[in-house]
């Protein structure tokens, strides 16, 4: 009898320190638990147009693009894989989101390169006159500006009503070329000058909407200095794959995408 205060009194304590320990170890584990659900978007820049080889679906997928990539190195609970090369907005609202649910934790996408004409852009500075290539990336440079803002605010509006659980990451286009010289056969530095300063108004115009859309922009373009067309080391392709010209190849992928998706996931 003399003894029960004392036993009531250690049971009170056990019982303190057991909530205690559980407050502090219950939140770690549930953090560890979570999902990783991650959802990959896009054209060709994710879907890895230029790292090959390709599966059968008609889209260019390649799992030496950064998507896959990401999703092998950090163990998800699922990855799905619905980026195709060619993709426009339309493309992405039209059959892409439909991969979404309540369920994804993770959205990545690089989108609206092809809606501001990339490959004629590419294609007149490539073969065409300097004053051809000037106005093509005078007219896509206006397109940018003027009507991809909304085309990319519904197409990340869209994904956050499919996905509103999951975080938006916006991947950015790399400049494609090096402006040093280049060979009597390449692009002269006007022309490569030119399209990079479009390739930075396209960075600017996707990084300001993906803010207002709370999503978070990646921009690739200081991965891949040094590394355009015409560098020593270049990690994008010139005109030597059909496909393939003008989009990052395998280490392209790995040490400059994934590079630039891995500082913003952690």
């Amino acid at each position: 009898m003399p003894h029960r205060p004392l036993a009531r009194a250690l049971t009170a304590l056990v019982a303190l320190l057991t909530a205690v320990v559980g407050a502090f170890l219950v939140p770690g584990t549930a953090q560890a638990a979570a999902a990783v659900n991650y959802v990959a978007l896009g054209d060709s820049y994710s879907s890895g147009v230029g790292a090959g080889p390709y599966d059968l679906s008609g889209c260019l997928r390649s799992q030496k693009s950064y998507a896959p990539l990401w999703a092998a190195a950090n163990s998800v609970d699922s990855f799905t894989f619905p980026a195709c090369g060619g993709a426009v907005t339309d493309d992405v609202l039209g059959k892409q989101v439909n991969s979404l649910s309540t369920s994804t934790t993770l959205v990545t996408i690089t989108i609206g390169g092809n809606d501001a004409g990339f490959v004629d852009v590419i294609t007149s500075c490539r073969f065409g006159s300097t004053s051809s290539c000037t106005s093509a990336v005078d007219g896509a440079k206006a397109f940018i500006t003027g009507t991809l803002p909304a085309r990319l605010d519904r197409t990340y509006a869209a994904i956050k009503q499919r996905s509103p659980n999951a975080r938006l990451i916006v991947l950015g286009y790399p400049r494609l070329f090096e402006t040093g010289s280049c060979g009597l056969l390449a692009m002269s530095t006007y022309k490569r000058t030119i399209l990079n300063e479009a390739a930075d108004v396209l960075a600017s115009v996707t990084a300001a909407r993906a803010a207002a859309a709370g999503a978070t922009f990646a921009d690739t373009r200081p991965q891949f200095t040094g590394h355009g067309v015409c560098a020593a080391d270049p990690w994008i392709r010139d005109v030597t794959g059909v496909i393939e010209a003008y989009h990052p190849n395998a280490a392209g992928y790995r040490d400059g995408y994934l590079r630039a998706l891995t500082t913003v996931t952690g």
